[in-house]
């Protein structure tokens, strides 16, 4: 989501307003190209001095941007738009925007059984009326600090953001691992240690979960005493509806018909009954499943989250040693997403992807509105033709799609519902109403 990794993948389903603060708005816009000196890049932001601002983080290959208006890029490669230099950046080789001074705090925290790195970033001027969030990652096993642009966003818009790497990932210790109550303790001690750094210098104080985040962000909510959660592109829906969703996406985007999707449906059922028991039940109608519809043309176009590798693993080596890279991944099967967030009591934002093919929404929506009949405080925006990451595309004739820009007005929702004052337009999204 070759057989992609079953639920590491999987879980990633399963990143116009201007920021306030008086140092982006004091943010030194240097004047021309004819002052600048290429240097190598810093992770940081920079600003031209009027609110618009660019974030540097790392990335696998060196470092990458994102514009405040959700424009992202290899600074490594896309020259022509952005140059790193000393203590600031080229912009469209005619600007140079200053590093905006923020206050970092480096630190080790102690959760369960493992030593965890976090970070705490704070706008220069930050204090007690100042918002700070904690995040809680998607599944990917890598570390966050320095390298994902959500926090630099939001700190460019005013807010302190505390940011670790998860267990078994970037510096800090433990083993990995997909245990989502688990993952909530980490955290909540994230979110204690956040609170420590930051003294009391902040106002309103939250989880923000994207991805697998927004199953672990409302775990984590009471204990954290979060006054809200925000969740970009979550699910509401557990792991096992997520993969059969996901199946679905798939073959109805790939052109498929309602005959086919209905075996689909059969062939999930079956995997769901593989993956959950540990490999001891569903596997004699797997085996007969492969058998009987390996020949046909859509079934290696099945992915999900961890369908597509049990398809494509004989059911000898599934009862043998099943899938070793997911053997220790410690899943809590009986989670269930709605009753969990039954029993979070603090407002919630939830942010969804139109086109997501990753985390399909129209079970999550049905969900959230039923909460939201049931008295909880939801706010739902959808932002349209964007998949998973609030992503735009360009989709090709055999459906494959080019990612493109994080979606205008995504982040500017977070940051204001964050401060506690949501306005009423963020770019093309839509608002869910009540049913």
């Amino acid at each position: 989501m070759t057989p992609r990794p079953i639920l590491v993948v999987g879980f990633l389903s399963l990143a116009a307003c201007t920021a306030p603060q008086t140092d982006i708005r004091n943010a030194e816009a240097a004047g021309s190209a004819a002052s600048f000196s290429p240097a190598d890049c810093a992770v940081g932001i920079y600003g031209d001095g009027t609110g618009d601002f660019v974030a540097i983080t790392q990335s696998a290959k060196g470092y990458q941007y994102s514009f405040s208006d959700g424009v992202i890029g290899d600074a490594t490669l896309d020259r022509a738009l952005l140059e790193c230099g000393k203590n600031s950046v080229l912009v469209d080789q005619r600007h140079v925007w200053n590093e905006i001074p923020i206050r970092e705090q480096d630190t080790r925290f102690t959760s369960g059984d493992a030593k965890l790195a976090g970070r705490l970033l704070e706008p220069n001027d930050a204090g007690e009326q100042t918002p700070l969030v904690v995040y809680a990652h998607g599944s990917e096993p890598t570390g966050w600090i320095g390298s994902v642009r959500d926090p630099y966003q939001m700190v460019g818009r005013g807010i302190s953001v505390f940011v670790y790497d998860k267990r078994g990932t970037g510096q800090s210790e433990g083993k990995y691992s997909q245990n989502f109550p688990r993952l909530a303790g980490d955290l909540v001690a994230a979110a204690n240690e956040a609170k420590r750094l930051a003294q009391g210098g902040f106002g309103r104080f939250g989880l923000v979960g994207l991805s697998q985040g927004g199953w672990i962000a409302p775990l984590a909510a009471e204990q954290a005493q979060a006054d809200f959660i925000a969740i970009g592109y979550g699910l509401v829906a557990d792991i096992r509806e997520e993969d059969a969703d996901q199946v679905q996406r798939e073959l109805s985007d790939a052109g498929y018909s309602s005959d086919v999707l209905r075996i689909a449906r059969k062939i999930t059922d079956v995997t769901a009954r593989v993956a959950s028991s540990d490999y001891t039940s569903g596997l004699d109608e797997l085996a007969e499943f492969q058998r009987k519809y390996s020949s046909e043309a859509w079934f290696p176009v099945i992915r999900g989250s961890y369908t597509g590798v049990l398809l494509n693993t004989s059911t000898d080596e599934l009862r043998e040693r099943g899938v070793p890279q997911f053997n220790d991944l410690d899943i809590d099967w009986s989670l269930n997403p709605i009753n969990v967030l039954r029993e979070v009591d603090v407002p919630q934002l939830w942010v969804l992807a139109g086109e997501d093919r990753e985390a399909p929404i129209g079970l999550t929506i049905n969900r959230l509105q039923t909460l939201r009949d049931e008295g909880s405080d939801i706010s739902i925006y959808m932002f349209p033709d964007t998949d998973h990451g609030m992503r735009e595309f360009d989709q090709e004739p055999d459906g494959t799609r080019q990612l493109r820009r994080v979606t205008s007005g995504y982040y500017d929702l977070i940051a204001d519902y964050v401060k506690g004052r949501p306005g009423s337009h963020y770019g093309r999204s839509v608002l869910v109403e009540d049913r």
